[in-house]
């Protein structure tokens, strides 16, 4: 079995075998952050033929399931790998209306790996639980994810609510997902449009240094 057949059974949305075969993958010595890299081409795949309606929402949902499990695999593992100098602090979700996390759930575990400490809200979540979490946990990011047009505006109340309450130089306002564009962020005011998860941690880090 192979990384190859990893990948497989995760577009399948085949939780429990995926969860079994990575594993498998980590005691045979497969470098963690390989089948990172093998996750994220592979969801990105998924989310293009949702994007060409090859395959729906339950199917996506089973892949996103599958993803969970071997990141869950993964994670004790990656924490294990390189320095862990903390680059900066995320609170990262997805917005109100909206309950696709694939994406997200990928920019989190790639942005873990390289240094950052994340604070996931998961899906579904309120324009002031983002602030609120910031404030809580002191962060210097605040990422929102949004996968359908119809729960974009959710991404410029956040930053709205931070411009009412005089804080909104506090953070580094952070938009991503399928339909969004530095067109978009560039309209709304956002500090950062993160254009895929393989290189949000470049991103991040650039954006943190001014540059």
């Amino acid at each position: 079995m192979s990384l190859e057949n990893l990948s497989k059974l995760v577009e399948e949305g085949e939780a429990e075998d995926a969860k079994a075969l990575a594993q498998q993958l980590i005691k045979d010595g497969i470098d963690p952050l390989k089948m990172i890299e093998v996750m994220t081409q592979t969801m990105a795949h998924v989310g293009d033929l949702f994007a060409k309606l090859e395959i729906f929402l339950p199917e996506i949902m089973l892949s996103g399931e599958a993803l969970t499990a071997v990141v869950d695999v993964l994670g004790p593992h990656l924490d294990a790998v390189g320095g862990r100098e903390i680059k900066g602090k995320v609170v990262l979700g997805v917005v109100k209306g909206d309950l696709h996390e694939i994406g997200k759930n990928i920019v989190k575990l790639i942005l873990e790996t390289n240094g950052f400490i994340v604070k996931d809200l998961g899906y579904n979540v309120d324009s002031l639980s983002f602030i609120k979490e910031a404030e809580d946990m002191g962060a210097d990011f605040i990422a929102s994810s949004s996968l359908m047009t119809t729960t974009m505006p959710r991404q410029l109340e956040i930053i709205e609510l931070l411009k009412s309450k005089g804080i909104r130089d506090n953070y580094k306002v952070v938009i991503g997902g399928a339909p969004t564009s530095q067109m978009w962020a560039d309209k709304i005011g956002a500090d950062l449009f993160c254009y895929d998860a393989k290189s949000a941690p470049e991103q991040f880090t650039a954006v943190l240094a001014g540059k």
